[in-house]
C-alpha cells in the first residue's frame, strides 16, 4: 500500500467518477484503474463497485476511505512543513437539519482554522438525505435529532448504514414565533394555544414519514399547516403569517436577531440533538475543530 494509491482513492470517491479523477491527476484512466484493483487486492477489500454509471463506494470502502483521508491530510501536512509544498484545498463537509447552531459552529471552524484556500459544504437538509450523506463520505458529520418517537426507527437505519450517534445535547421542545405573536408574551405555551396559527414544518420529500420528520410530535394534525423547504423561508412565514413551528428552543439572536423567539411548549417530551458519524472513522482535524466549535455553541445557548 503506497501513499500514491491512497491519494487515488481519496480522489475517485470525491470525484465519484474514475474518468473525472484520472483528469484531476493526470494520469491514464486504465493505470488509475490498475492501481485500484491493485490496492484492493493487497487490502482484500473491494473499495468501488463499477458498473455502467460509474463508481458505487462499499461500506467497506467507505471505512477505508475514512483512514486513507487521515493519512494523506497528515502527509500534506508533512510536506508542506518540511518540503515547502503547497497543500492541496483541504475539504470538509456537513449535513444537518436546519439549526441554527450548526451554521454558528460553521463559522466558527472557518475561523479558526484560517486557511487561504479551502472547500467546505454545509448542507441544510432533509433527514434521510443526512444520513445518506454521511454514508456516502459526501460528508464527514451530520447533526439530527432523536426522540422516543422516532429514535427506534432511525436507529435501525444508521446501525444498518454503520453510522453512530453522538449526542451534544439534550432540549425540551419549544415553539418558535415571531416577537409580535401574542403567543410570545407566554412563559408556557399549551397545544391548545396553538390551534388557530399556521403550523410550519420542513417537507421531507419522497421520505415523508412522520419518523423523518424534523419537528417533534409531528402525527399531531394541524388545521393550518404549511411546509417549507429551507429556514430563511420558514422564518419569514413565522414572522408574516404569525405562523409557529416546533423545535429544540436554541436560537441564534447573532444570525436570526431578535425577530424570532423561542417558548417553551407545555408537552412531557425531550429532544436529543447529536451527530452522526462513520462507525470506527476517526474525525479528521477538521471534523475535531468542528465537533469541539458545536459543544461550545450549544453550550452557550442552552
Amino acid at each position: 500500500m503506497t501513499l500514491q494509491q491512497l491519494k487515488y482513492a481519496v480522489a475517485i470517491a470525491d470525484k465519484n467518477s474514475m474518468n473525472e479523477a484520472a483528469k484531476a491527476l493526470f494520469v491514464s484512466q486504465p493505470s488509475l484503474s490498475n492501481a485500484i484493483k491493485e490496492l484492493e487486492r493487497e487490502i482484500g477489500v473491494t473499495i468501488f463497485l463499477r458498473n455502467n454509471k460509474g463508481i458505487a463506494i462499499t461500506m467497506e470502502g467507505t471505512a477505508f476511505l475514512g483512514y486513507a483521508r487521515q493519512v494523506v491530510e497528515q502527509a500534506e501536512l508533512l510536506e508542506a512543513k518540511y518540503l515547502g509544498v503547497k497543500p492541496s484545498k483541504q475539504k470538509f463537509g456537513v449535513s444537518t437539519q436546519h439549526y441554527s447552531f450548526a451554521v454558528n459552529a460553521f463559522v466558527d471552524l472557518i475561523k479558526e482554522y484560517g486557511i487561504e484556500e479551502y472547500e467546505f459544504t454545509l448542507r441544510e437538509i432533509r433527514t434521510y438525505e443526512i444520513i445518506e450523506d454521511v454514508r456516502n463520505l459526501r460528508s464527514e458529520i451530520g447533526i439530527l435529532y432523536l426522540s422516543d418517537f422516532n429514535e427506534k426507527v432511525i436507529s435501525k437505519l444508521l446501525k444498518e448504514s454503520n453510522l453512530i450517534f453522538e449526542e451534544l445535547f439534550s432540549a425540551t421542545p419549544h415553539i418558535f414565533v415571531s416577537s409580535g405573536n401574542p403567543l410570545s408574551k407566554k412563559k408556557l405555551v399549551t397545544l391548545a394555544d396553538l390551534e388557530e396559527y399556521p403550523y410550519l414544518s420542513f417537507e421531507q420529500g419522497e421520505n415523508n414519514s412522520f419518523y423523518f420528520s424534523e419537528e417533534i410530535l409531528s402525527t399531531i394534525e394541524h388545521k393550518k399547516s404549511i411546509k417549507v423547504s429551507d429556514r430563511a423561508t420558514l422564518f419569514n412565514l413565522l414572522i408574516g403569517l404569525n405562523g409557529f413551528t416546533i423545535s429544540t428552543g436554541i436560537i441564534s439572536e447573532t444570525l436570526n436577531g431578535k425577530d424570532i423567539v423561542a417558548v417553551p411548549l407545555d408537552v412531557n417530551k425531550n429532544i436529543r440533538v447529536g451527530i452522526i458519524t462513520y462507525k470506527g472513522m476517526i474525525l479528521s482535524r477538521l471534523g475535531e475543530i468542528y465537533v469541539n466549535a458545536l459543544k461550545q455553541s450549544t453550550r452557550s445557548l442552552i
